[in-house]
């Protein structure tokens, strides 16, 4: 049994009636050592914090300094860097069709339950704004926009913290845009507008600045994936496809942009998700298949395995984990319609007689509620919590 599985058990043991004696008790978790009690409080996720103080004043006392106490045993590192504390959730954003408004729901990828987050403070329409997480911070950032019922671009960002389960402001970017290209690249938001310029969000001090222009001629945004300090940004296939799409990269380090390798951009063909590094797509065509970009060979290989499951309807947003899962397993989400999920666990294996690596993908569906029928999902972000 796994150490988070043994705090787990001992937790819901601590629930009943024992942990509820006198207000007064000393031990958080009966018959536990008070450091070992801690470290088993401090990997419940922070969304069930709530549930978690009404089992005693002792736990809520504890929880309610939780972020802090995670910073002590973590030494010197923010309390969202403690992501070994910490457990991936799914945070999705879908508009209502009815009341036009953007919603966040998280889903629990152990419970299979939703949680929904308080209300997005974005008044941008649809897909004219920007979502980028930072997994390591347990943030989330919604990013400019165009106004809704209007053509203004608005410089407002929000941001969600999974520390306190709450929204809040942080500084506007120089260039109020929409319809933008944007991620994270080294702990950072990197945004790209269609018109070349680009600027940087550093989230430690607080500010924006300038990055390097793109350049050339505008690539207007129909996906972007950051992965391995760069971030990618394709135009993809217009009808009537007489022209190859363009594409570019943009490296941090070099604060640099150049063209996109000819296999990449013309073999990108639906949504991207990274995870544990790598770079996958949802084919927009066909069955909706799995395929791995494969850098050496600038080609994306497809993953055996079936397509993603019929049941979970068009329109699309993925999102990849970033960690792997264990044993070299990675983990994409597929969000549909009603925000049914389809959850892909990739694993590898070895082709001697090839001498290459094949990959397979298993998918398992998790149903929306009922009550999220009509939801159109907008994006998908993986955040630990």
């Amino acid at each position: 049994m796994s150490f988070s599985s043994a705090c787990k058990q001992q937790v819901l043991g601590a629930g009943g009636e024992e942990a509820r004696e006198e207000e007064g008790a000393m031990e958080l978790i009966p018959g536990l050592p008070e450091e070992v009690a801690e470290k088993c409080l401090l990997h419940l996720p922070f969304l069930y914090h709530r549930l978690f103080r009404t089992v005693s004043s002792n736990w809520n006392r504890f929880l309610t300094d939780a972020p802090g106490a995670a910073a002590k045993t973590k030494g010197s590192a923010p309390p969202a860097a403690t992501v070994s504390l910490s457990l991936p959730f799914l945070f999705a954003f879908a508009f209502d069709p009815v009341s036009r408004r953007l919603q966040c729901q998280a889903l629990d990828p152990f419970s299979r339950r939703w949680l929904l987050l308080p209300p997005v403070p974005c008044g941008a329409a649809a897909g004219s704004f920007a979502v980028v997480g930072l997994p390591a911070r347990g943030e989330i950032y919604v990013i400019g926009g165009v106004e809704e019922g209007g053509d203004k671009a608005v410089s407002s960002v929000a941001v969600y913290s999974a520390a306190t389960n709450g929204w809040g402001q942080v500084a506007g970017m120089r260039t109020a845009r929409g319809y933008m290209a944007a991620g994270e690249v080294g702990g950072r938001v990197v945004v790209a507008g269609e018109d070349g310029e680009a600027e940087v969000f550093d989230p430690e001090a607080g500010r924006w600045s300038p990055a390097a222009p793109r350049g050339g001629a505008a690539v207007a945004r129909y996906d972007a994936a950051a992965a391995g300090g760069k971030l990618y940004v394709t135009e993809g296939w217009a009808w009537p496809f007489e022209r190859a799409p363009r594409g570019a990269v943009y490296d941090a380090a070099a604060d640099a942009w150049s063209d996109m390798a000819r296999g990449m951009r013309e073999g990108w063909t639906g949504s991207c998700a990274v995870s544990g590094g790598r770079m996958y797509i949802v084919a927009e065509y066909g069955e909706w298949r799995l395929k791995r970009y494969d850098e050496p060979r600038d080609e994306w290989r497809m993953v055996a395995g079936g397509g993603v499951p019929q049941e979970v309807r068009r329109p699309h947003v993925v999102a990849g984990q970033l960690e792997e899962v264990g044993g070299g397993r990675r983990r994409i989400y597929v969000v549909g319609a009603g925000l049914d999920v389809a959850v892909g666990t990739v694993v590898s294996a070895a082709n001697h007689g090839a001498g290459t690596e094949e990959e397979r993908v298993e998918w398992e569906v998790v149903k929306g509620p009922e009550e999220f029928v009509g939801l159109a999902p907008c994006n998908a972000q993986v955040l630990y919590a």
